[in-house]
């Protein structure tokens, strides 16, 4: 099957629209620290691609959940969270649909090294980067859904340049300061676990010890969509447009 696996990011957005016609199915992890916004996303998704996202859920359905069964929080390359509430509902899924399937990922042009990690560590299936053929940006994909008409989730609205959980443990000092600020409940809950496991977020300082002016905060990802990502959008609709008059052709003939 062609599989794509949607995060409820800007980026898979616009990798499942570019090849909505190729894909046998569109699979949603969901995880219960995400924003509630994504959902409504997800549902406008939906109408735009004309089809159903399914959506799963690992037993573990939460970060604090995951992270406390598991007495740990994550490594230098290792998010024990993303494991388990993602990963393992993948090979779960697997499991039940044996054989060499086409997976197709949001990665923008600017994460070629995800990409090349992704195809080295499943070997036993085939890949396809959407964005990476068409040399799309994460800025590009954002001014791709804003001309596609689709409000794009209230996470990068409010600044976060993805919409991961609200209080992702692979968050630098300048991310946790801002979670400090626009979510001070999710901070809290953050610096307990660590607390109560023994292991931080962040290399070297726990939460409730971190300096509120470290880090540093990054730049919202603005709306303007440019020339190549207009380019991409206009050689898309030519090309479904193309097939609607060959349709239309073909029904003449006979």
């Amino acid at each position: 099957m062609n599989v794509l696996w949607f995060s409820c990011g800007v980026s898979s957005a616009v990798a499942a629209y570019l090849c909505r016609d190729e894909l046998d199915k569109i699979i949603y992890c969901h995880v219960d620290d995400q924003h509630r916004d994504s959902l409504r996303f997800l549902q406008d998704m939906e109408a735009l691609l004309g089809r159903r996202i399914d959506i799963v859920q690992s037993h573990y359905k939460s970060v604090d959940y995951a992270c406390r069964m598991e007495g740990m929080i994550r490594l230098p390359k290792f998010a024990i969270c993303t494991q388990n509430l993602k990963v393992w509902w993948r090979k779960m899924w697997e499991m039940d649909n044996p054989g060499r399937h086409t997976y197709y990922w949001g990665m923008d042009y600017g994460e070629r090294e995800r990409e090349e990690r992704i195809v080295e560590r499943m070997p036993e299936f085939d890949h396809r980067f959407p964005l990476v053929e068409k040399e799309l940006t994460k800025q590009d994909c954002h001014g791709m859904i804003a001309r596609l008409g689709v409000k794009r989730p209230a996470m990068y609205d409010l600044g976060y340049q993805n919409n991961n959980c609200v209080g992702c443990i692979k968050g630098g000092r300048g991310y946790w300061n801002k979670i400090r600020n626009d979510f001070p409940v999710v901070f809290e809950s953050r610096a307990r676990l660590e607390r109560d496991i023994g292991h931080s977020c962040i290399n070297g300082v726990f939460l409730d010890e971190l300096d509120p002016n470290a880090g540093r905060d990054k730049l919202m990802i603005d709306m303007s969509c440019f020339m190549y990502c207009s380019n991409a959008l206009d050689d898309d609709r030519e090309k479904k447009g193309r097939k609607e008059a060959e349709r239309r052709n073909e029904g003449r003939d006979t």
